[in-house]
């Protein structure tokens, strides 16, 4: 679903004004130093923004994972290898200035002649596979459940009261945002009359003395979003409508259970029939920009000048695209995640998730299979800020608790602040079920057509991992799958201070209360801790 920066803007101006609803180098250990250095208190600088997660903290007090601290102390002019990344997603705008450089060639395919050259069942797979053809709207998986009518799934209750909540959740979320939309839109036209031009200023608002109730409400609705960093009204009422864009489509696709979105002609209920869709894996629509972003935070080309630095240097994107704007199939993602072994990815990235899964247990089987073939896995804890533990989110790598792969690393998020908000509101948590947290909040990244931009989510928060794991087997090649995880699950920064969880400050708990390792991921270490078990 479309990221929106100030989604939850609308509903709060909606409630106050108009009363609506609502090597070498030595391991970093930080525990008697960490809790001693200063907050940081001012705002981020530009440069900070765009690359906090590169940062050091104890240096910098942001809680990055010292990638910039690695390149410049460990890596330095030193020669990896290659190392390919598959990122199953929504597709990848591979020709982006920052990414046209790192994108994997299936050499052994030749382009365009229609033919499966490399005899691998996947016709002009050039730079991956896109398993969802022309599609891009989908249902989520609890109204596929109840639109099957089948009331004897073994799901289909708990479905029909997650759906039933959402659907009402949503009607009354769009309810709100077309009245706040149209209140912008008036007092942005109001003001417009008023000034005689479009461009208006914040300090000719503020300049209005009127009697006028009308022109005084539009002042004020004009001063509320100021005050939220929107710079004009005009930027309010896109954003407002980019929200309604996107709660439509949760209505209209997402949750309707009427809606046919598998174009591919497929059956999505029978694992076996694997070559469908196309070699075609860049984005359908620009929106489609998730993809792009993950992809930019593993492998965007470093310091040549341009918007974003990946966190590795020596990458190669393979992309498979697989998640369309909805819920993934999970034969889908089990069919991804072996086209990317059987085609030479040592680390997956899987950004995406969902809480009901019918075929999980193909999804298991193909995370089993790269553990057994030395990848490894990647996955983003997701982003309903509960405890995974108790309330399932998938892909999982667990059977009742029990472990089907040692190369399976499942990534919380971090706000870039250190202190009780160190965890980002939105991400999921969990004692057993989440091993490491990595930056994942404010994050700035490559969106499709050489265009850059911020979001947040367990999703940028894996690719991070990712990357880390791209420089491990980069430049300690002969570590294995297992090992990579290891070093990642044990190198990190140990965070002995208590933290807000899920968002809600009546939950603050120790941060080692809330993921397996007790740490966030923290690249220079990772490397140093790499050199010696390479040894």
């Amino acid at each position: 679903m479309r990221t929106i920066k100030h989604l939850s803007l609308a509903i709060a101006t909606c409630t106050l004004l108009f009363g609506c609803g609502s090597a070498g180098a030595i391991l970093l250990t930080p525990e008697e130093n960490i809790d001693a250095i200063p907050l940081k208190v001012s705002e981020l600088t530009e440069a900070e923004k765009h690359n906090w997660g590169h940062l050091d903290l104890l240096k910098d007090t942001i809680p990055g994972m010292s990638v910039d601290k690695a390149y410049t102390e460990i890596i330095k002019n030193k020669k990896g290898k290659k190392v390919l990344v598959a990122v199953i997603d929504s597709g990848i705008d591979i020709d982006h200035e920052d990414l046209d450089g790192n994108i994997w060639t299936n050499k052994d395919e030749k382009p365009g002649n229609g033919k499966d050259d490399d005899n691998n069942g996947y016709i002009d797979d050039i730079h991956g596979w896109n398993f969802l053809g022309d599609g891009y709207d989908e249902q989520l998986e609890y109204v596929r459940i109840l639109a099957s009518g089948n009331t004897s799934h073994p799901d289909y209750v708990a479905a029909k009261a997650e759906y039933d909540k959402e659907y009402a959740k949503w009607t009354q979320r769009k309810t709100q945002y077309d009245q706040i939309y149209q209140q912008v839109k008036d007092a942005d036209a109001l003001l417009t009359k008023h000034f005689g031009k479009k461009d208006y200023t914040q300090k000719e608002v503020s300049s209005i003395k009127t009697e006028d109730q009308a022109l005084g409400q539009a002042k004020q609705i004009a001063q509320y979003m100021y005050s939220n960093d929107i710079e004009s009204m005009a930027d309010a009422v896109e954003e407002l409508n980019n929200a309604l864009e996107s709660i439509n489509e949760r209505l209209n696709y997402n949750l309707n259970k009427d809606f046919k979105g598998r174009v591919n002609g497929d059956n999505p209920e029978d694992i076996n029939s694997k070559f469908y869709g196309n070699g075609n894996v860049k984005p359908v629509k620009k929106s489609e920009s998730h993809g792009t972003h993950v992809a930019g935070i593993i492998a965007a080309e470093r310091n040549n000048g341009k918007g974003a630095n990946g966190v590795a240097n020596n990458v190669e994107i393979m992309s498979i695209r697989t998640v369309p704007n909805g819920d993934e199939y999970d034969k889908d993602v089990a069919l991804a995640i072996r086209y990317a072994v059987d085609n030479g990815a040592s680390i997956i990235n899987g950004s995406f998730g969902k809480s009901f899964s019918p075929h999980s247990d193909w999804v298991r089987d193909a995370i089993a299979y790269a553990a057994k073939n030395d990848v490894v896995f990647v996955h983003a804890a997701g982003n309903d800020s509960k405890n995974v533990d108790v309330e399932p989110n998938f892909p999982d790598d667990n059977i009742n608790g029990k472990e089907i792969s040692d190369t399976y690393i499942r990534v919380g998020a971090l706000a870039p602040k250190y202190g009780s908000g160190l965890l980002a509101g939105f991400s999921n948590y969990g004692k057993n079920n989440v091993d490491v947290f990595a930056p994942g909040a404010q994050v700035y990244s490559t969106t499709p057509e050489n265009e850059y931009d911020t979001k947040g989510g367990t999703s940028m928060a894996a690719p991070a991992v990712a990357g880390v794991a791209a420089l491990i087997r980069s430049y300690y090649p002969k570590l294995t799958a297992a090992q990579v995880k290891q070093i990642i699950m044990n190198s990190g920064l140990d965070i002995n201070t208590k933290v807000i969880v899920g968002g809600s400050s009546d939950d603050i708990q120790p941060f080692k209360n809330i993921v397996k390792s007790g740490k966030i991921v923290n690249a220079y270490n990772a490397l140093i801790m790499a050199s010696k078990m390479a040894q």
